[in-house]
């Protein structure tokens, strides 16, 4: 079946939907043009809306899908909605001009169009509005009942027998030709009871699109949502009959015609899942809200009806208390029936929960991702992290659906969907459901990354050390060793000298002294590396405070403190805090173009905090972690600590590292 129609299809369905519009043109043309005191028998009634709106659209879908049956359906119903208000309005026209054979006759297509217009788009409508397809076996016996109940209806309202007075708005009582002579006190009550069993057909017809909604799959479930919310309120208030409710179905009718073209043509598109979902959420909540409070005001008004104000004290604290929980009972009800218990949110996230705590550290992504895949009802879902670690379950195809994953306001990774899978509705398009699970999802990815990193550093910190030694051992070997085993050829050289050759002595020492120097110069600068000087001499907070007057320019203020004792700090302790130190306040310098930085060592416990927070620019958009940032985090993760770079609201960047002195003695 294609998208394109032949060309009678396209001549017909255009040419009925322009004289359907026309009709409807002509019917207000006519109302507009008679006395005042005739225009009280037009009502804004919803014939008018479906005059014009089913047509039109029915006529697209003809002309796009000929084969199938419910653009001809809508077109048919259209067609009859703008007979009836077109000869409704040439009846009022006749009896105002005292034609009353033509009234009569006018009155008779009016009625008998209106009445199958009405049972064509409220009851057969429906039971094609599933993109358009037939309805099964079971349904299509309904169809056929329901079609019969119209056609006696119709015949009976043809042959109505003459009112005892004129309607509103005429000034004559309008003959009927085709009076089948049945007595009113019998043709009232047959038509009030089939009255009854059209609004229960209505019904049921919306019944069927809910019914064949639950048992189908995802692809069919979309179809046929915009079609049956649009329905759903439809019926309700046609079938309550209040009138308060009548303009209000005027512009709600010419939505239906539009949530089926939706349904037939561009179903799947339009995330209506989420909107019916809160629709009912709503409606029902309101409805059993409104329901406690009546009921309580009623129970009260009875027991003290002389106070009047406890009652309405009573029923509004009543409704409050089942406010929230009929409220949620209502979503995960709707949640259950759109998406399946996999789909609940409450029910998915305690799954993503479990599953992550039972999995294996390095299996743990992969457990969230396959969790994520199966409780949205997706193709595939991946996961990248931004340390470029990428898992995958499924396909998530060319272009798949990509949210970000934030970790306190840090990008750790994006979480990539795939198209909904068929089985149920796809819950990738419930943005509900979607929020609640990004947050554990990237808590895991963070820890991921985290674990990932730690590894890494740890490989770098066994690689540096043994680094380190190789560099120990060659200047040892290679530099200080050869320089000593000089220095004593040139002493011994001296000596045999000193006696014979005094002059040629007292050189060698001189040379033997400026080597002695340089070995003294090596020897700084091994231990240097290993430890800052400054921290034996000065201690940490005094050899911190120099270090930020030595790194920063002269027009930044900086202002060090300190909380607790910290002249009794493990080595390893003091050494990771200067270094980390030092490199925030070399970003600082070089990034931050900052006019205070202030810097906070505190010793709370077995832990020491350093806090470094400047007024600079703060952090760029898209961070990556440079050499300087995973060096301060890799100190602190030596000791078993931590080290977060952030940028609070108020402006600038802190770098805060905590350091735990246990294991480190």
């Amino acid at each position: 079946m294609g998208d394109r129609g032949s060309g009678p299809a396209l001549v017909i369905a255009a040419v009925v939907g322009a004289a359907s519009a026309a009709a409807v043109g002509a019917a207000l043309a006519i109302r507009f043009g008679l006395p005042p005191q005739s225009r009280a028998a037009f009502e804004p009634t919803p014939d008018y809306t479906a005059g014009v709106m089913f047509p039109a659209l029915g006529a697209y879908i003809a002309a796009r899908r000929p084969r199938l049956p419910i653009g001809w359906l809508m077109i048919a119903g259209g067609l009859f909605e703008a007979v009836s208000v077109l000869f409704s309005a040439l009846m009022v026209q006749a009896d105002n001009a005292g034609d009353l054979d033509a009234a009569g006759l006018h009155r008779i297509v009016g009625v008998a169009a209106w009445s199958l217009g009405g049972g064509f788009l409220a009851i057969l409508v429906p039971l094609f509005a599933i993109g358009g397809r037939r309805p099964s076996k079971g349904w299509s016996v309904f169809g056929v009942a329901a079609a019969a109940i119209i056609a006696v209806q119709t015949a009976l309202r043809v042959g109505r027998p003459a009112p005892p007075a004129p309607t509103r708005g005429m000034s004559s009582v309008i003959p009927n030709p085709l009076d089948f002579g049945i007595p009113r006190e019998i043709w009232a009550p047959v038509t009030d009871t089939l009255w009854l069993v059209e609004q229960g057909c209505i019904l049921l017809a919306l019944v069927s699109m809910v019914v064949r909604m639950r048992g189908a799959d995802a692809e069919t479930r979309r179809a046929i949502a915009w079609p049956a919310l649009t329905f759903a309120v439809y019926a309700v208030l046609v079938v309550t009959g209040d009138p308060a409710f009548h303009t209000f179905l005027v512009g709600w009718v010419a939505l239906i015609p539009v949530s089926i073209a939706f349904s037939v043509l561009r179903h799947g598109l339009f995330g209506i899942d989420d909107v019916l979902s809160r629709t009912v959420v709503v409606a029902g909540t309101v409805a059993g809200v409104s329901a406690v409070y009546f009921a309580t005001g009623a129970v009260f008004s009875l027991m003290a009806a002389e106070y009047d104000i406890l009652a309405g004290l009573a029923a509004a604290l009543f409704a409050g208390a089942f406010y929230q929980p009929l409220r949620r009972l209502i979503q995960r009800g709707m949640d259950r029936l759109l998406y399946g218990p996999v789909g609940d949110p409450r029910l998915l996230t305690a799954r993503l929960v479990d599953e992550v705590r039972n999995a294996d550290p390095s299996e743990a992504l992969s457990a969230v991702v396959d969790v994520v895949r199966d409780g949205l009802a997706v193709g595939g879902a991946a996961v990248e992290v931004v340390n470029g670690l990428h898992v995958e379950s499924g396909q998530v195809g060319a272009v798949p659906r990509e949210l970000p994953l934030v970790w306190h306001g840090e990008p750790v990774g994006r979480l990539l969907l795939g198209a909904p899978e068929g089985g149920r509705f796809g819950a990738a398009h419930d943005e509900r459901v979607v929020a609640t699970l990004l947050p554990y999802v990237a808590d895991v990815a963070h820890a991921v990354r985290m674990a990932s990193d730690l590894q890494r550093s740890r490989e770098r910190i066994l690689a540096a050390r043994e680094e380190e030694r190789r560099r120990l051992r060659r200047d040892l070997h290679d530099g200080l060793g050869q320089t000593l085993g000089a220095m004593a050829m040139t002493l011994n050289m001296a000596r045999l000298n000193i006696k014979g050759s005094p002059a040629t002595a007292d050189h060698l020492l001189r040379d033997l002294r400026s080597g002695m120097d340089a070995v003294a110069g090596d020897i700084r600068e091994l231990v240097y590396g290993l430890r800052p000087p400054a921290l034996d001499d000065l201690g940490l907070v005094e050899a911190i405070r120099t270090l930020a007057a030595d790194t920063l320019d002269t027009g930044t203020v900086t202002h060090v403190t300190a909380d607790g004792p910290m002249d009794d700090l493990p080595a390893a302790v003091e050494v990771a805090a200067y270094r980390i130190a030092q490199e925030a306040l070399t970003n600082v310098r070089r990034h931050a173009h900052a006019k205070r930085v202030s810097i906070a060592l505190a010793l709370e416990g077995d832990l020491l905090t350093l806090r470094v927070a400047d007024d600079g620019i703060g952090l760029p958009e898209v961070r990556r972690a440079g050499v300087g940032t995973s060096s301060m985090r890799e100190r602190a993760a030596e000791l078993g600590g931590s080290c977060a770079i952030t940028a609070p609201d108020t402006g600038g960047t802190v770098v805060a590292a905590r350091l735990p002195l246990t294991g480190t003695m």
